[in-house]
Parts: structure tokens; C-alpha cells; sequence
């Protein structure tokens, strides 16, 4: 089983709600996650707004779990 760290959408059409969750890499988007570690959310005219759980983030990494290309995106930009 491939265990990926990417976004499953939520909220209204047309709004930029995500949370970051730890799924199995075949399910779909907004499937059943196996555990979440946070949310983001991009309003316009505004700033970003995320939180991430960085000990769930650090042990699902450890475990192996894969960090989408997009979710590497947005922890790159935390760090910077």
C-alpha cells in the first residue's frame, strides 16, 4: 500500500479549501483519509491561511508516506 500526503478539497464550489490528509495513493480526492494534519485556504484579495501539524507531518514522512508535489510546494514556502 502507497501512502501519499496531499490535499482532498473542501467546502463550496469556487472557494480554495483544502486539508492536507494521508490517504492511500489510489483512492480518490475526496475519499477516506487515513489520518489529517491540516487545512489550507486561499481567499482572494487575502493572505494564505494554513496550519500543518509538523510532529504528524515528520512521523508520516518517517513511516514513508510520499508528499504530493503540490503540499511540497506550500511547506517550502512555510519554511522560506
Amino acid at each position: 500500500m502507497a501512502v501519499v500526503i496531499r490535499f482532498s478539497k473542501i467546502g463550496r464550489k469556487g472557494e480554495r479549501k483544502y486539508r492536507i490528509v494521508v490517504k492511500e495513493k489510489r483512492s480518490k480526492r475526496d475519499g477516506d483519509s487515513i489520518d489529517m494534519l491540516g487545512f489550507y485556504e486561499k481567499k482572494v484579495g487575502q493572505k494564505v491561511t494554513k496550519e500543518i501539524d509538523q510532529e504528524k507531518l515528520k512521523y508520516w514522512i518517517s513511516k514513508g508516506a510520499i508528499v504530493s508535489p503540490s503540499v511540497k510546494k506550500i511547506l517550502s514556502s512555510e519554511k522560506a
